[in-house]
């Protein structure tokens, strides 16, 4: 199948050798002149008035989609969340003080090392991902405009790339403000001139609110990343209704992207797109285990049954961009499930390591979708 290109070519190779062919069989000079001049304005006249007649017009785009969505299916960027893991027993074990009314005693409690990396087989060994150092996440961002917007699995995100971009002295000054419990936060790392802002968002409703105002603004960040469901889960305890508001969310989103043509209705990206900025990323919801939620009516409302109805919910949107959505997922339901129950405390919120992953995940595709390559670190 032919792309834009392709076809242009294909009528060039027209323009010169027909007329070449026809001199061959000893047309005359005239003749051939004629023809070939004819063919000429025949050509230039189609390819002006092609998007004045829809049915042309639409085929010509839904050929060069073709090939576009053919190549996104084959790149990386569909690969980047194929993360393994080894959790296993650390050498050393956690002291805890338990405490009684007369006297303490200590008692150990086995601790475990969170090891990640990419799978080193296959098409995503050839991607040749890769751990960025501070300097390197610093040069991918410099200058950027950051909002992550969500729950407090948002917030934990946060706390993981500014775990990556600042020192420790530098994070332990902003810890304060960053976990205020349902409220915003932003920073300015001026080393490197990005803007960060994180926005406290816990329902859908509150995404597509933060959309509406981007484009009224007619502001838009470099880097967006937003997630929303826990809350609704708990909350609201209904898949269709998460469902519908999840539909509203990507018809903003589309509405606001800086480009065209939009996405299409019935199928992948059409037309000749690539994700530019802003780049967009979906928050996955983190697998939950029941038995370990803190509350009776977490462990009532958050079934695994709730759950998955809320994951097909989401895939049913087609808000991602593996069902022909403009967001890329990273990928919280696979990492926290293979890390495992060894990785959280409350069944709900993980262990860095799992939003450390998310971070460096994030960053390969900013590295493939900005079309940059770094020096292994």
């Amino acid at each position: 199948m032919f792309g834009g290109i392709q076809l242009g070519v294909l009528a060039a190779c027209v323009v010169l050798f027909v007329p070449m062919v026809m001199a061959g069989w000893h047309l005359s000079r005239n003749k051939v002149l004629f023809f070939s001049g004819a063919l000429f304005i025949t050509l230039a006249i189609g390819v002006h008035v092609t998007p004045y007649f829809p049915s042309v017009s639409d085929f010509v785009t839904s050929v060069q989609s073709v090939v576009v969505f053919d190549n996104r299916e084959d790149s990386c960027i569909n690969l980047v969340n194929e993360v393994v893991w080894d959790v296993k027993p650390s050498h050393s074990r956690v002291r805890l003080n338990i405490s009684n009314s007369n006297s303490n005693t200590e008692s150990g409690s086995m601790s475990y090392d969170k090891i990640w990396d990419w799978s080193r087989t296959g098409k995503v060994k050839a991607c040749e991902f890769q751990r960025l150092d501070r300097s390197d996440a610093s040069d991918l961002l410099n200058g950027s405009w950051v909002v992550i917007a969500g729950d407090s699995q948002a917030r934990l995100i946060v706390q993981s790339l500014l775990n990556l971009i600042l020192d420790s002295r530098q994070m332990e000054s902003i810890k304060g403000d960053l976990f205020k419990r349902h409220s915003d936060y932003e920073i300015v790392i001026e080393d490197i001139g990005m803007k960060l802002d994180f926005i406290w968002a816990p329902y859908v409703v509150n995404l597509t609110d933060l959309m509406m105002g981007f484009k009224q603004k007619r502001s838009y960040p470099d880097v967006l990343v937003m997630g929303a469901g826990l809350w609704h889960m708990l909350h609201i305890t209904n898949a269709s209704d998460y469902g519908v508001a999840l539909q509203s969310l990507r018809s903003s989103v589309v509405s606001l992207l800086p480009f065209s043509p939009e996405l299409g209705v019935d199928g992948p990206v059409t037309g000749a797109v690539s994700v530019r900025s802003p780049h967009l990323f979906w928050l996955g919801m983190p697998m939950l285990i029941n038995g370990m939620l803190n509350t009776e009516e977490k462990r009532e409302k958050m079934s695994d049954e709730m759950w998955h109805s809320y994951d097909r919910a989401l895939r049913n949107s087609r808000l991602l961009r593996r069902y022909g959505g403009p967001l890329l997922l990273l990928d919280i339901q696979s990492m926290s499930w293979n890390c495992g129950p060894r990785c959280t405390a409350d069944g709900m919120h993980y262990d860095g390591a799992v939003y450390e992953a998310a971070v460096h995940i994030l960053l390969n595709a900013l590295l493939i979708e900005s079309h940059q390559k770094l020096g292994a670190t």
